[in-house]
């Protein structure tokens, strides 16, 4: 595998649509998002769903309703104490088949106890991604719409593979909003 300079991103994303809407340079307006070296800074829109545990006595990926969750849109998101929130990125992604990303959390927002969670984005995968983010402290941690959340770096595998997210129907392909849980 090879990991993708920020030249091939900027080709893919503005030949290709890989990335919509793109930004081709890094953006440093409050917590930077754009092209980086050898990633893209993806930003978090401003719909979210927060966590509401109240009256459960378990959590069960297998039957995780919606009744969980308040919707919220706004600029700013207060995650609760030791509480988590989805989101969703600004971008829009189309990922080629011999392509896999690995997302991982900006380091303004780990250095506060404000963790990401994104699966990796399979060959073929396209849609907004959903986003998991957790405060791991005792009190409310805000997060900024508009803003960056996280970085994907780009992997290009030797082979193409076999069978990609597309062919196998994935259960989140093509996602237009937050997308919980799905068996």
């Amino acid at each position: 595998m090879t990991i993708k300079s920020d030249e091939w991103i900027i080709k893919m994303a503005q030949e290709k649509g890989m990335i919509e809407p793109f930004e081709p340079s890094q953006v440093r307006n409050g917590i930077s998002f754009g092209t980086s070296s050898y990633g893209y800074d993806f930003r978090i829109a401003d719909e979210f769903k927060v966590f509401t545990p109240k009256g459960m006595g378990v959590i069960d990926p297998k039957d995780f309703a919606h009744v969980h969750f308040i919707d919220f849109k706004g600029s700013i998101c207060e995650i609760p104490p030791n509480g988590y929130v989805l989101g969703r990125t600004v971008e829009y992604f189309r990922i080629p088949r011999n392509i896999l990303t690995i997302a991982y959390g900006k380091s303004t927002y780990a250095r506060c106890g404000v963790y990401l969670h994104v699966t990796p984005f399979e060959p073929e995968w396209e849609g907004y991604a959903t986003i998991a983010i957790s405060n791991a402290t005792s009190l409310p941690a805000r997060i900024y719409a508009g803003e960056g959340i996280g970085q994907l770096i780009f992997l290009e595998a030797d082979d193409v593979c076999k069978t990609s997210y597309a062919d196998k129907k994935g259960k989140y392909q093509a996602q237009k909003e937050i997308t919980t849980a799905k068996i």
